[in-house]
């Protein structure tokens, strides 16, 4: 395209199906020896195909095909307004076209008033006027005149005057009406021209020409390199995502927008920016695009920026210098709020570029769109953009099409070209910078290249790519970084609650921290887990073991096959680098010289051990900062010996270890929060100290089918959740005081009748009615959550006694065999969630609470109806799937409550 050398350069031929860079259109004997001989050879020297319109041609009264031809197969039209350019139709009949030209072909127009002010071509006033009236009159002769004609004879003498018939009144009529629509449009397009924001060459450095031709050409060549930008052949799958923000964007409302496009890094927010911007340009005043501003601002100050948007929009090299941010700030509002105008801010990262560059609405005229790109959506929402972009990265198809036109015919290995061409696609995951960066590196390379190529990708990933996911890492805090590098190393694909109760006893307090990782693009929450894209997990393995990447004891954080080199280091070896450890025995052959290697190291804070360790293991456990401990399968019988002193430890969870007898003694766990019990099978007793763990929250036990009894836990005063599932042999639950002094709430999750309550648990008088109503006198203890599902209860098991629970918040009675309730659930006024799910023999539900947010009553195969929800005002889930009995016309009636409510 245009060059950037001062020297004299052939004309670059313009890309897709534009011929020509710049038409030319002016009044030739008012500048074409003059200022368009200079612009003419000044866009041939910066390489600019200018179409060169030679006026000693001779011509008719209409411009001709090719001339027509010409105009359309420019990208950009400049419009020279001259003193006598409304004389010539042919200008008037260019210019039309032009016009028309940009509305449905998105031709750029530029427009230059030479010698006249932008309002005489608005108002045709003056010698526009007198132009104009002239068409008019001349229209008028013509019309007279060819009614004259009829009545000549061949020899052009006149004689006796023949009549015109009707059909001749009817041509001249409609040729007249032609004529004059044609003046209308030659106005109109007069008026749309001079609307758009041009150049005055007498205002422009004092009337030099010279200075004038100059600064014209430059705007030329950056509007041309904007074009050519975002023409990119390989840009697949862009039109509908411009198509889907152009929607967005709403260009004939008149009010000010700001929309703001955000993702991931490399996700292609630039690209999609810059081609909306380019296909609605000419719909504004005036436009800028800001490319870049978290590394400019950096460099030059948000000052220069200030002053390149104001250049920018005013088509104007010199304007005023700024010193300082509020001043720019006065002047942008100051100059653009009676402008149309489109901005796009490119690679935005702090809120104070927003508020120095597009502070408010106000700033700018009626119409204007201001576009955004960050990574960060924190920032769009502090601003208050009225419209949030998420880009959506290339699916699986489009992903390969790319990565074809990326690879020519000519370079691809013919062998399992195919296979590997998905797993470069896989790789990179819809990353339009993957993609750009791997297609011409892979190439020109032979089969065995590409698979070393991504193998190496897979431990060492390319540096262009990294550097631009980075981006968003390095603007995190240090509590920031260490949540993200967690959830990269460790967490991705967990269930969120259960990532975020081990990241909080990490002290991380990761609620906001997450909630900024989301912001950054940087993790995704779905359907309640923790994801994120596969190279942005790469980036977060590559920064824990930049340093060192061939001592893993260096690291901070250690999983998968580098724990087979950790096995191979000095059992003496300091190892206090290592904060966090997975281990899986499955991948190790040497599982018995881990354990003295894990107790070196002194700062482990969470540590997860599945597999078959040796027996006994933890004796000599590093204690001091560990917060979360996990240990899944093997075959000891007990953890440790004696009274073991974990200070910070606040999550235990011991799963499927299957010769595990009894549980160690909790005394020396004097942090511990959260205690989950899940599949020890063999496990009779749970060690009496729990009953002491004045912080305990929360128990979970379940699948322990030789567990009798639970110790007294009396001292248990924050104590939560207390949940026993499947233990069969579980026949005394001791006592649990209903007068300990600011008890919390206590959720009690009992599946199963097997599972009976002693009478000391609760003030009982007959032992036979605790097996029965087990809920019976709970007020006291505020219990929000009761789950009865799957324990075979038919309709004289459920009573009214269940109204004792004032307090309960969820009811989940799924699998059960009742055909109704026997007692009314209005009498429940803060139940949410109730679930009946199925129940096959349920027939009717009466009536529900007006608290009631979400009912699941699916696969009741019996169910006919469902009472009024019409006082329902939270509810806003109501499933009834694969309940064939209910009529759709009730289904109806139901949706249609749900709505009004």
């Amino acid at each position: 395209m245009a060059s950037s050398s001062s020297s004299p350069s052939v004309p670059a031929i313009p890309s897709q199906s534009w011929k020509y860079h710049v038409f030319l259109s002016f009044r030739g004997e008012d500048t074409r020896k003059t200022f368009v001989d200079h612009l003419y050879s000044a866009l041939e020297k910066w390489g600019i195909y200018t179409y060169n319109d030679d006026e000693t041609l001779p011509r008719g009264e209409a411009i001709g095909p090719s001339l027509m031809k010409a105009i359309e197969e420019s990208q950009i039209a400049v419009v020279i307004f001259s003193e006598n350019y409304a004389d010539s139709s042919w200008c008037l009949d260019e210019l039309a076209c032009i016009m028309k030209c940009k509305d449905t072909k998105g031709q750029i127009v530029m427009p230059i008033f030479y010698g006249v002010d932008p309002s005489e071509v608005r108002k045709q006033k003056r010698k526009y006027g007198e132009a104009f009236a002239k068409h008019e009159l001349e229209n008028k002769k013509k019309a007279k005149s060819w009614g004259q004609a009829v009545v000549e004879d061949l020899w052009g003498w006149l004689s006796t005057p023949r009549e015109q018939n009707r059909k001749y009144q009817e041509a001249f009529a409609k040729r007249e009406l032609e004529n004059m629509t044609k003046i209308d449009s030659w106005k109109k397009a007069l008026v749309d021209a001079s609307n758009i924001s041009g150049w005055e060459p007498k205002k422009i450095a004092n009337g030099h020409e010279s200075k004038a031709v100059k600064e014209i050409v430059d705007a030329i060549s950056q509007r041309l390199q904007l074009v050519t930008s975002s023409s990119n052949e390989n840009l697949i799958g862009i039109a509908a995502r411009v198509q889907g923000l152009k929607l967005k964007l709403q260009i004939l409302s008149g009010d000010v927008r700001m929309i703001g496009i955000w993702g991931v890094g490399g996700g292609g927010k630039t690209t999609l920016a810059s081609c909306v911007f380019d296909e609605i340009i000419n719909k504004f005043d005036g436009s800028c695009f800001v490319k870049n501003i978290r590394e400019e601002s950096s460099k030059y100050g948000l000052e220069k920026l200030q002053e390149k948007i104001l250049s920018g929009v005013l088509k104007q090299t010199h304007v005023p210098v700024i010193g300082r941010i509020e001043e720019g700030r006065r002047i942008i509002a100051d100059r653009l709020c009676h402008r149309k105008v489109l901005i796009v801010l490119d690679d935005v990262d702090q809120l104070d570029q927003l508020k120095a560059l597009a502070g408010s609405h106000d700033w700018f005229g009626k119409g204007s769109r201001i576009i955004i790109t960050t990574r960060d959506v924190h920032l769009l929402n502090a601003h208050r953009v009225d419209v949030l972009h998420n880009i959506s990265l290339l699916n699986d198809d489009e992903a390969i099409t790319l990565f074809r036109k990326l690879s020519p015919q000519d370079y691809r290995p013919k062998e399992d070209y195919e296979r590997l061409s998905k797993e470069v696609v896989s790789y990179a995951d819809g990353l339009r910078l993957a993609l750009a960066v791997l297609g011409p590196f892979l190439c020109d390379k032979e089969i065995d290249e590409w698979m070393s190529a991504l193998a190496r990708l897979k431990e060492i990933p390319n540096d262009d790519i990294v550097g631009k996911l980075k981006i968003s890492f390095d603007g995190l805090t240090k509590v920031e970084k260490d949540l993200f590098l967690d959830i990269a190393c460790f967490f991705r694909s967990w269930e969120k609650d259960d990532a975020m109760e081990i990241l909080d006893a990490c002290g991380f307090h990761p609620v906001i921290g997450v909630k900024v990782l989301i912001q950054k693009a940087l993790i995704t929450i779905s359907d309640g887990v923790f994801d994120m894209h596969d190279l942005v997990q790469e980036m977060g393995h590559y920064i824990v073991r930049a340093e060192h990447p061939k001592n893993p004891e260096k690291h901070s954080r250690v999983w998968g096959k580098n724990i087979a080199k950790i096995c191979a280091i000095d059992a003496r070896t300091e190892l206090d680098k290592i904060e966090a450890i997975q281990i899986d025995h499955s991948h190790l052959v040497c599982a018995e010289h881990l354990p003295p290697i894990v107790a070196n190291m002194k700062n482990l804070r969470y540590i997860k051990w599945r597999g078959d360790p040796a027996n006994p293991m933890l004796n000599n456990f590093p204690s001091r900062e560990l917060c979360c401990l996990t240990l899944h399968g093997g075959l000891q019988k007990q953890l440790w010996e004696g009274c073991k002193l974990l200070p910070n430890l606040k999550i235990m969870e011991l799963h499927s270890l299957h010769n595990l007898i009894k549980t160690p003694d909790f005394a020396g766990l004097p942090h511990l929060e959260r205690f989950k019990l899940y599949h020890c099978s063999c496990l009779e007793e749970i060690h009496p100290s729990i009953g002491r763990l004045e912080r305990l929250v929360f128990v979970s036990i379940e699948h322990c089918y030789q567990l009798h009894m639970f110790s007294p836990i009396t001292q248990l005063k924050k104590l939560e959740t207390l949940s026993f599932s499947t233990c069969h042999q579980l026949f005394n639950l001791s006592k649990i005081q209903q007068n300990i002094e600011n008890l919390t709430p206590l959720h009690l999750d009992i599946s199963g009748k097997e599972c009976c309550l002693d009478e000391s648990f609760l003030p009982y008088n007959n032992k036979n009615q605790v097996q029965k109503w087990f809920f019976h006198n709970m007020q006291e203890l505020s219990l929000r959550k009761l789950d009865l599902s799957w324990c075979n209860l038919g309709h004289e098991d459920i009573g009214s006694d269940i109204l004792e629970l004032p307090n309960l918040q969820e009811l989940n009675l799924e699998g059960n065999e009742f055909s109704r309730l026997s007692f009314g659930l209005l009498r429940l006024p803060r139940l949410k969630y109730f679930n009946v799910t199925n129940c096959q023999g349920l027939v009717e539900l009466s009536e529900l609470p007006s608290s009631v947010a979400v009912v699941q009553a699916d696969l009741c195969g019996s169910l006919e109806r469902i009472g009024d929800i019409s006082n329902c005002k939270w509810l806003w889930k109501l499933s009834l799937h694969r309940c064939d009995k209910v009529d759709p016309l009730d289904g109806y009636i139901l949706l249609d409550s749900m709505l009004k409510v």
